[in-house]
């Protein structure tokens, strides 16, 4: 068995407090960690911190970009146990969008629909929580996600264990929760 994170985060951007205010959620981005240290984080957002409005797939870090810019983003971190066939699977679904990332998009016309509980699917347009079901569903995990899909619905998954909560910039400093 390994470990895989979903890492829910709230930066305080202009978009995330629209999220917020429509999701009445605490958090309104996700990504998907694949080691305890969360060197690895991959979603879609943005490619430039300081640039909103263009966005895709991105490899984010805990010191870096958009959340090294927005120092004062709340996260929470759950781990979620997968095995190790279908971590395999996660690598290479991530390895296919980094292959290939000048091709997609961030799917933000997808995301607005989310508030009015519509769905529109764009090929090679994602935003955050889709692409996160996708490279589940790709990876043959069947964790019941809803069909319009929010960050928050990753906290709701069974089997998910909450191991760290507050400010994203303190995790690696303070380790009070063992991620292994």
């Amino acid at each position: 068995m390994r470990n895989i994170y979903f890492v829910l985060t709230y930066t305080g951007t202009f978009l995330a407090r629209i999220i917020r205010i429509y999701t009445r959620k605490r958090y309104s981005h996700v990504s998907i960690a694949l080691d305890k240290d969360l060197n690895e984080m991959y979603s879609f957002g943005r490619l430039n911190p300081y640039n909103p409005f263009i966005g895709g797939f991105v490899k984010e870090g805990v010191q870096e970009g958009t959340f090294k810019r927005f120092k004062n983003t709340d996260a929470l971190v759950v781990r979620f146990k997968v095995t190790d066939e279908q971590y395999d699977k996660i690598v290479m679904e991530i390895n296919k969008f980094m292959a290939e990332k000048e091709k997609y998009k961030f799917n933000i016309l997808g995301l607005f629909l989310t508030v009015i509980n519509k769905r529109i699917r764009r090929r090679y347009y994602f935003y955050c929580a889709e692409f996160i079901k996708y490279v589940m569903e790709k990876s043959d995990i069947d964790i019941n996600l809803p069909t319009i899909i929010r960050p928050e619905d990753f906290i709701h998954i069974s089997n998910v264990e909450p191991v760290y909560k507050g400010k994203l910039r303190n995790l690696k400093r303070i380790r009070v929760l063992e991620l292994a």
